[in-house]
């Protein structure tokens, strides 16, 4: 036997002991049941996902803190992960610009293999441990930054080798896995192991484990965003407005806010070029567009924070009412 079949070997051997890999007899013949049985049964096994998720929320929000802390200093949120993983990291990340209004490079999703790997694979790319240490160097990985590895088996050495060299460096890692006992939640500060046992399909982990990823990396990515201010309550105050869709939504989000008529909505979103934070805050605080951009900017962008501001510097009436 070859080095190549040993290490083959141990591979399998590797698979053979992970939850996700598993494979559930009871389903060797679901390829015979009709379309709606078979429906039924992939439905139950994703109801089992929030129930994973809830067991892991404590360790969950600890890492969001730590997360929201460092870009509260100007880090940036990083995912890095392989295949179906590092594609969720991809997707999370492209939708914060126009839901959270992100800076460029503010949150960013590294794929083992590059843009190529979105839709097809790239041999040998998650094996990688020194592709993942270089594509962080390329960003510049710096303390400030979080960078969380994402892996439904926990032994995939590109979101390993990212974690590891992120942590070096003295960034915040968060490894987030499928599996109990992990490499990848060992390797990280932060280990969350949200385990969904073995697939409908043996080995198919972009199914329960990559809703589960999905699940939790919209947590992290939505809380963090929270936390830095760029909501007002539930709402999208930071909403970038791109299109016709998002600028009905930012005038909608500014009713919301501020109940005011859609002809005042209309005055103050044009006043502020579309910011729906300036908006609100023109209509709620009484004050001019520059006035609110300049609350805003002294505010971190925090609109609760300015408001209260411009509220507290409004002028009292006197006792004659004047």
């Amino acid at each position: 036997m070859t080095s190549t079949d040993d290490a083959r070997a141990a591979l399998r051997a590797q698979l053979d002991a992970l939850g996700t890999e598993g494979f559930r007899r009871e389903l060797a013949d679901i390829d015979r049941l009709d379309t709606l049985e078979i429906a039924r049964i992939m439905n139950g096994e994703d109801a089992t996902v929030p129930a994973a998720v809830a067991a892991r929320l404590p360790l969950i929000a600890a890492a969001i803190d730590a997360t929201a802390e460092r870009m509260a200093r100007g880090g940036r949120l990083i995912y890095a992960g392989a295949g179906t993983a590092g594609r969720l990291g991809v997707l999370d990340a492209s939708e914060c610009p126009p839901t959270f209004n992100t800076a460029p490079g503010q949150v960013v999703g590294l794929i083992a293999g590059g843009p190529a790997a979105m839709v097809s694979a790239v041999e040998g790319a998650e094996d990688s441990a020194r592709l993942a240490a270089a594509d962080l160097d390329a960003l510049g990985i710096a303390a400030d930054d979080t960078v969380v590895g994402v892996s439904a088996s926990g032994r995939t050495p590109y979101a390993i080798g990212a974690v590891a060299h992120a942590r070096a460096r003295g960034a915040l890692t968060i490894g987030l896995s499928g599996n109990e006992g992990s490499a990848l939640a060992a390797a990280a500060e932060h280990g969350i192991e949200v385990v969904t046992g073995p697939e409908l399909l043996a080995g198919s982990t972009r199914l329960k484990a990559g809703t589960a990823q999905k699940l939790v990396l919209n947590m992290i990515s939505t809380i963090t965003m929270i936390r830095l201010g760029k909501t007002f309550g539930n709402l999208m105050v930071d909403v970038r407005a791109t299109n016709e869709k998002l600028r009905a939504r930012s005038h909608r989000i500014v009713a919301l806010a501020t109940g005011a008529s859609d002809e005042e909505i209309a005055a103050a979103l044009g006043a502020t070029g579309g910011e729906v934070k300036d908006a609100i805050l023109m209509l709620l605080g009484g004050v001019d567009a520059p006035t609110a951009r300049r609350l805003l900017d002294g505010a971190d962008g925090r609109l609760r924070t300015a408001l209260g501001r411009s509220l507290r510097a409004a002028p009292r009436p006197g006792p004659d009412g004047g």
